[in-house]
């Protein structure tokens, strides 16, 4: 029997290895390469492509079974392209509350439809939320489609999938863009098996191609490595999900006018496929870093879990939010919530501070667009200052002290 051992510091996220054969491999949400079968009758293949070897293979493979044939899927028809026109975003909102990922895919959706010569519209959903629909107006939208429901009041993935299909099968938007949110991310597959359109998930930048009017979707790819940029030229609507924290926001203008489209999605008890007893708030330390203005981040430099007792005073000083890099959440010093990063969260805050934070490209992708970057670190070669607009060479644990006594001193801070 066959064991296959993985060097996850080696792996590179690539998914060749998952590619060549799925029955043996997958990837985790840190995005390493894991094994699901070690006597997979592929698994040498996977192995074998691996790019950075990180894929050991002892003993021989003894498949348990002869694999079932796999039935070819059904053909799927493209979309036609030539009746879609506009950008829409679907608002995602909560408890009467709109997202602050919805306010910045507004920003760009403006851009994108101005650079199109188009409408953008927003997709509101929800009960009783007719009054969120002057603030979609004011941060660019030109038409708001209001879909009210007592079925629609919470989040439920078979009600607004099937309200949200409905709605783009009928006003055929040529864009659709979601926040890669736990609501995004679960709502915009569905609905893009539905239209059998295409999506592309997590973009970190979106462009247009005028020759061609394709939607130019910019992700990471192979662990953060590179950067792939994805068209979708054949059907419609082209969607994309986008990180929260990525897009900039557009100020808000009171005075913009637009239309409010009451929209009847039709929806019937069998459409809810899902009963939602309670919702139960969990009490979290941590605020949502997407949303603080002030973010002090601790790296391997913090040395462990008291070295980030310094990082907090700091925080606490500034009225701020604590992150930290991967390594920090590997090791067990922080929490999975307060990652920054391609891995953890993309954050655009006013101040953003890293202290022992060496900058790997990963961690740069979710914090270079702060408005503001100041970084400590004891190597004057490290690939934060490349990014930084004020950096100090010197010992966090001497810097942050001085600091905190010069802020207190001044007054400075909450």
């Amino acid at each position: 029997m066959a064991q296959i051992k993985i060097d996850e510091d080696a792996c590179i996220g690539c998914s060749i290895c998952v590619n060549k054969c799925p029955d043996a491999y997958d990837l985790n949400d840190d995005q390493k390469a894991i094994v699901k079968n070690h006597n997979a009758p592929c698994a040498q293949i996977g192995a074998d492509d691996c790019p950075v070897g990180a894929i050991e293979i002892t003993g021989e493979i003894v498949p348990s079974e002869a694999p079932a044939p796999v039935a070819a899927p059904a053909p799927v028809v493209a979309q036609p392209t030539g009746d879609y026109k506009g950008v829409m975003v679907f608002a995602e909102q909560r408890g009467g509350e709109i997202k602050k990922v919805t306010i910045e895919l507004l920003g760009r959706g403006r851009g994108l439809a101005d650079d199109l010569g188009v409408e953008l519209s927003a997709a509101l959903m929800g009960h009783n939320v007719e009054g969120l629909a002057k603030e979609l107006i004011a941060r660019g939208a030109d038409k708001v489609y209001l879909i009210q429901d007592a079925k629609l009041e919470n989040y439920n993935t078979g009600g607004y999938a099937t309200a949200m299909s409905k709605l783009i099968n009928t006003e055929k938007p040529e864009i659709v863009l979601y926040g890669a949110t736990h609501i995004g991310r679960d709502l915009a597959p569905r609905i893009a098996r539905e239209l059998h359109a295409g999506l592309t998930a997590d973009c970190t930048e979106l462009t247009i191609d005028l020759e061609q009017r394709l939607l130019l979707q910019t992700r990471p790819a192979f662990g953060g490595n590179i950067m792939a940029t994805i068209m979708c030229p054949n059907h419609r609507p082209q969607m994309s999900t986008v990180r929260p924290g990525i897009m900039k926001e557009m100020d808000a203008d009171p005075a913009k006018t637009g239309q409010v489209i009451n929209f009847d999605a039709g929806l019937t008890d069998a459409d809810i496929t899902t009963r939602i007893i309670e919702i139960i708030k969990e009490k979290k330390s941590v605020a949502g870093l997407e949303d603080a203005k002030f973010i002090v981040s601790g790296g391997r430099g913090v040395g462990g879990a008291d070295g980030f007792k310094t990082i907090q005073a700091l925080a606490d000083v500034l009225g701020a939010e604590v992150g930290g890099s991967r390594v920090a959440v590997e090791k067990g010093w922080i929490s999975k919530d307060q990652q920054v990063g391609q891995t953890g969260k993309s954050v655009r805050p006013a101040l953003y501070i890293a202290c022992g934070i060496s900058g790997s490209i990963q961690h740069r992708a979710g914090m270079q667009n702060a408005d503001f970057i100041v970084a400590i670190n004891k190597d004057p070669n490290a690939q934060i200052f490349t990014v930084a607009d004020i950096g100090i060479v010197g010992d966090l644990f001497d810097v942050l002290p001085k600091l905190i006594n010069e802020l207190k001193a001044a007054n400075i801070g909450a």
